[in-house]
């Protein structure tokens, strides 16, 4: 398999990395903050339901930590399992939060570059809402 293309995306965010780190990691706030991405959320016997555009998907983040790590997978109803990379550090009293967005090969650069700008937009929603007005 060869090395894909990749892109960091990230934003800074007046608050503590803490809080920041709780808020992203719980699924029940992404349509807060991914809007485009998760129109709704709901748990259930498998674990966390999202609704999207394309359909119903499983989200799954891995085990909350002490580093900051925030990536989860998203299983489509096909069963296709897409990981999506993700980190909060502290940022002198505040946070960094980076998405790392890797452009698969069936992608075209203006397909890459509208997702960059979909994460980017997301990651603004995350600052907007934690920041507060």
């Amino acid at each position: 398999m060869a090395v894909l293309e990749t892109l960091i995306v990230s934003t800074s965010i007046e608050r503590s990395q803490q809080d920041v780190y709780e808020f992203v990691v719980g699924p029940e706030n992404l349509p807060l903050w991914a809007p485009g991405f998760a129109q709704g959320v709901s748990e259930g016997a498998e674990g966390w339901m999202v609704t999207t555009s394309d359909g119903p998907v499983r989200i799954a983040f891995v085990e909350r930590n002490e580093f900051g790590v925030a990536d989860h997978y998203v299983t489509a109803r096909s069963g296709e399992q897409f990981s999506n990379r993700m980190r909060v550090v502290p940022n002198g009293d505040g946070a960094e939060v980076t998405f790392t967005l890797f452009r698969s090969p069936d992608k075209s650069a203006g397909q890459f570059a509208e997702d960059a700008r979909l994460v980017q937009q997301d990651l603004h929603n995350l600052k907007l809402i934690l920041e507060g007005p």
